[in-house]
């Protein structure tokens, strides 16, 4: 397929994997310094001493990574053009030095607006998994696609 990705291209169910993001000590306590302060985010000493064992990112960082992953490998092509929001969001085990961060998206479901005709609403769940394939954190996002034949610049 070339060109655009429109709301009429997607299919419920397609899947893609995507992204390389390693995470650093110093971006880590960087981002919780000015965003998430906790201990464990920016004293490696206390972090050591917390039920983590060691310095972990926020979060909050591990979400505007994956926003990151998304901007640079699934965004440019498609026909998206923003977000109502998100559901089910899970950080299911800590992002730590090191990790190496990788996305996994899959369409859940479609639906056509009802007050906006040249937008369609796409629920997809993204997975942020480590070089291990460990899943960190999951969620599922409200995602706005314009529609193909609502399009004026569609050939």
């Amino acid at each position: 397929m070339t060109g655009l990705i429109y709301f009429e291209d997607v299919r419920v169910g397609d899947t893609h994997r995507f992204g390389h993001y390693e995470v650093t000590r110093e971006e880590i306590i960087e981002y919780a310094r000015q965003f998430d302060p906790q201990p464990f985010h920016v004293d490696e000493e206390a972090a050591r001493r917390s039920m983590f064992g060691g310095l972990i990112a926020s979060g909050w960082h591990t979400g505007a990574m994956l926003i990151r992953m998304l901007n640079d490998h699934a965004i440019p092509g498609s026909a998206a053009t923003g977000a109502l929001g998100f559901d089910d969001l899970k950080w299911l085990k800590p992002v730590r030095p090191g990790d190496v961060l990788a996305v996994e998206t899959v369409v859940r479901e479609k639906t056509e607006s009802r007050s906006r005709p040249d937008i369609g609403v796409v629920k997809i769940e993204s997975r942020v998994h480590d070089q291990r394939d460990e899943t960190k954190m999951t969620l599922v996002s409200l995602v706005l696609y314009r529609r193909r034949s609502a399009s004026p610049t569609a050939t």
